[in-house]
């Protein structure tokens, strides 16, 4: 692992069926995650995809591609815009800095070619 290495893009596509299971999974039963007509009295287009559903799919494309020996430490994340399902994504991590022991990642997620959904910073950790 070096400084600047890229992990991805990975694509990949949440659709409706996934939010219900999600929603059944995180106790998360907001009707804007599977009812569009309630989606769309909120102003949205439609139904959207959970946020933290994404965080987690980021973290699972995170600690698939950790280099042997490492392991996930903490995240940060941040969402810029909603997801809708059935839209085409992918996700991508940068290795920003390695410290000893540490080693900082900042990951995104989009739409190809729009701008980030959801950003974020992962910490990993060697294992002792």
């Amino acid at each position: 692992m070096e400084v600047g290495e890229e992990w991805g893009p990975v694509e990949f596509t949440v659709y409706k069926d996934q939010l219900v299971r999600y929603a059944g999974a995180s106790d998360d039963y907001n009707p804007i995650h599977y009812d569009d007509e309630v989606a769309r009295s909120f102003g949205l287009p439609g139904v959207i995809v959970h946020g933290m559903l994404n965080v987690g799919l980021m973290m699972s494309f995170v600690s698939d591609n950790l280099p042997q020996g490492w392991r996930l430490k903490g995240c940060s994340m941040r969402f810029r815009q909603m997801v809708e399902p059935g839209r085409r994504l992918e996700m991508r991590a940068r290795v920003r800095n390695i410290d000893n022991d540490l080693a900082g990642l900042e990951v995104e997620l989009h739409e190809r070619d729009q701008r980030p959904s959801i950003t974020g910073r992962v910490t990993i950790e060697k294992r002792g």
